[in-house]
């Protein structure tokens, strides 16, 4: 197996550094919240959590410019807070509230911000991945130099349309990064017993498509890997992937007891390689900030994460009518 990329130096400054660590930390505490509102019944359906994932998303967004879109799965709450969506609208459509992004009509599943170019929160496996190509292609036809991040998993990796869309987009030279966030579990079976290929990314050497694995566990490492990749697709070179491995704490869904793997290798990854303590320790270890600045920030955290709850709860349902509401997108 290829060793995922690592940087060389943390080329960022203090500022980025806390920001990143401010970044992981509110998905972590706002997925954890999520997570006690789903067990007391204030959240419905499915609600899968990005718990562990954070550097991913993190890492990539910093990658970003005003215009630039994603689009991912159904493990979607991280996505939404990296690319700046508000908390407080996210766990109100997490409750099927009228507060929420889709005035609680879409769930945690479907979610969409057009402000943010979030474009969703997809349900279906795999389903998400030509819709990115789509809008990577609208952007090669309007002429500017957007990029679409692209989202999928190890599990989606093994879908026919995921290759289809590969085709397609090397063919057109799209300004498409597909992102494959390996977890290692897809929804229940390990890569190994699922996946023929130890690196997924090369799988686009088939289609002409350049990619590499990168270290999902280590912020500095994605976000380097995102600005080359994102450099590749401005250029006009076509797709590139990158691979990102990474590792979920929860099960696939809160309905998941997750019995496929043990405690003792969850506690593993926990101890060694979770990457906001990763974070945490460059801060202090570099003098970038004290144990009180992490206090500070922690708590301001917890603070925008309970006010995120609060609106929830407080928010009303939606009216009946509103089911007949943004069906149509007017021109």
């Amino acid at each position: 197996m290829a060793t995922p990329k690592k940087p060389k130096k943390p080329n960022v400054s203090a500022d980025e550094l806390k920001g990143f660590y401010r970044d992981m930390l509110l998905i972590r505490r706002f997925e954890e919240k999520a997570g006690q509102l789903y067990g007391m019944g204030l959240i419905g359906g499915f609600c899968h959590l990005y718990i562990g994932q954070e550097a991913v998303v993190v890492g990539l967004e910093s990658a970003t410019k005003e215009g630039d879109k994603r689009i991912t799965t159904y493990r979607d709450h991280g996505h939404m807070l990296a690319c700046g969506m508000d908390p407080n609208g996210v766990m109100a459509e997490l409750t099927g509230r009228e507060g929420g992004y889709s005035k609680g009509k879409g769930g945690s599943m479907h979610m969409f911000s057009r402000d943010k170019h979030f474009y969703g929160g997809h349900g279906i496996v795999g389903a998400n991945v030509p819709l990115g190509a789509g809008l990577a292609f609208a952007d090669k036809y309007k002429g500017n130099d957007n990029v679409t991040f692209t989202y999928f998993g190890d599990g989606a990796a093994n879908q026919g349309q995921v290759y289809e869309t590969f085709n397609m987009a090397a063919l057109w030279s799209l300004p498409v990064i597909f992102v494959i966030e390996n977890n290692q579990y897809a929804m229940g079976t390990s890569q190994k017993r699922s996946t023929s290929s130890p690196d997924i990314y090369t799988r686009g050497a088939a289609f002409g498509i350049p990619g590499e694995a990168v270290d999902g566990m280590a912020v500095l490492a994605v976000k380097e890997a995102g600005e080359q990749a994102v450099a590749h697709c401005r250029s006009g070179k076509g797709p590139y992937i990158l691979e990102v491995k990474t590792y979920r704490y929860r099960g696939h869904s809160m309905s998941d007891p997750a019995k496929y793997r043990t405690r003792d290798e969850v506690q593993k990854v926990r101890d060694e390689m979770d990457a906001i303590e990763h974070v945490r320790e460059l801060l202090l270890q570099g003098k970038h900030a004290t144990e009180d600045d992490l206090k500070a920030i922690d708590k301001e955290i917890k603070s925008i994460v309970n006010e995120s709850a609060e609106f929830a709860k407080t928010s009303p349902e939606p009216e009946l009518s509103e089911l007949w509401t943004d069906i149509y997108v007017e021109a």
